[in-house]
């Protein structure tokens, strides 16, 4: 891997870090905060198209059945696509308050898809969907 590659994957990651910290933390301002404007996300029974909508959806989440919950991550693969966009796929989960581990039924895997836009990794869209 290319020392550019390498401080890619870094950026890459570390704008993963920031997202599952801000759930953590209930910020759906600082979730959405390296989320392109046009940003997608689609989970079962959902499509979120803007990154509004998605910080929108997340405010409402973490002032109800998501108040007080973290996240499992754990990553599986990164793959570039050109010099700018990425592809994470990853195991993920939500830890509900008391929890230690995701239940084997609540796992998803999940797709992350980046663009390099004027020298940031942001994330153009995510999809999950039930791992099991």
């Amino acid at each position: 891997m290319s020392d550019n590659r390498a401080a890619d994957v870094a950026a890459i990651q570390a704008v993963l870090v920031d997202s599952y910290q801000a759930w953590e933390a209930g910020d759906a301002d600082g979730m959405v905060a390296n989320y392109t404007a046009d940003a997608t996300a689609i989970m079962p029974g959902s499509l979120r198209d803007s990154r509004a909508m998605i910080r929108d959806s997340m405010a409402l989440a973490f002032d109800g059945p998501l108040k007080g919950t973290s996240t499992y991550n754990k990553q599986l693969g990164l793959r570039f696509v050109g010099r700018d966009a990425a592809i994470v796929i990853s195991e993920s989960g939500i830890l509900f308050p008391g929890q230690s581990e995701v239940p084997e039924a609540g796992k998803v895997n999940a797709t992350w898809v980046f663009e390099q836009r004027d020298g940031h990794w942001l994330i153009v869209a995510y999809h999950n969907s039930p791992a099991h």
